[in-house]
């Protein structure tokens, strides 16, 4: 009896061991954060279920106006846990004026809006087919060369009208500069010419990790084509809502809109 109260206690004096979990990334407004842990754990964040790839990869965006602390509990199949408080960084957004359009693509027409409404559900459909396989771990890269001429986050203003954010980030060029997978993925959506975005790419990089390639001259791919990162897409262009020639490259997870800019390495 003694033998086997002394196998007892020493038995629960030893807990289990704590759960892998390695993450990438700052908790920031509209910052991407990549995770791992083991396949077979549960991962929560604020207590919503986050989805996992079959090797136990995850990621958490974060939007523009996100604040205040997130948390983030990862339970392992042994039952083991680990729990990260994240807080999020504020950031400041510019404020960008921009004149000459049309005053038809700023304020549309009832016929318009039926049309950018089908135009949005379509596109909304095909991102919502999502893999679990982990394409975002090739990296990213830049998707096109040229300066930098709009920046996520800003606040728009259309033809003096205040209006949503931008979202993505622009790279301007001459018509026909090629526009390259900025990760490796499956072409989710391919479409000749939306109202406002013009000829649009989606990328599907995976657990609902999309990139978005907006006022393409050309598009090279089709979907459900597996691209790798750097493989060229399409081509700079002025197609859709635009005042000159450049890509508008969007990231977003889920319904999360993040900062394109924060994954890219330095030029």
């Amino acid at each position: 009896m003694r033998a086997i109260l002394a196998l007892a206690i020493f038995v629960v004096a030893h807990p289990a061991c704590a759960v892998t979990l390695q993450l990438d990334g700052t908790p920031v407004q509209g910052g991407l954060m990549i995770g791992r842990t083991e396949p077979d754990a549960t991962v929560r964040l604020d207590g919503e279920p986050v989805r996992l790839s079959p090797q136990g990869d995850f990621l958490i965006g974060f939007a523009r106006d996100a604040k205040g602390t997130h948390t983030l509990g990862v339970t392992g199949p042994d039952g083991s846990r680990e729990i990260r408080a994240l807080t999020i960084t504020a950031r400041k957004f510019d404020i960008q004026r921009i004149d000459g359009f049309p005053e038809r693509q700023v304020t549309p027409a009832p016929d318009d809006l039926v049309r950018i409404r089908a135009e949005a559900h379509a596109m909304k459909t095909a991102r919502e087919i999502s893999t679990d396989d982990a394409w975002f771990r090739s990296g990213f890269e830049w998707p096109a060369e040229g300066p930098i001429s709009g920046v996520y986050g800003s606040q728009r203003i259309l033809n003096g009208e205040p209006r949503t954010p931008h979202y993505g980030l622009d790279i301007a060029g001459s018509a026909g500069t090629p526009v390259r997978a900025a990760a490796a993925g499956i072409i989710a959506f391919a479409h000749p010419g939306m109202y406002f975005n013009g000829r649009t790419l989606v990328i599907d990089h995976g657990l609902g990790l999309n990139s978005i390639y907006l006022h393409l001259s050309e598009i090279a791919v089709k979907p459900g084509t597996r691209v790798e990162k750097g493989q060229t897409v399409g081509c700079i262009g002025a197609t859709g809502r635009v005042t000159g020639a450049h890509l508008h490259w969007g990231l977003q997870l889920g319904t999360v809109y993040v900062d394109p800019q924060l994954v890219l390495p330095p030029r």
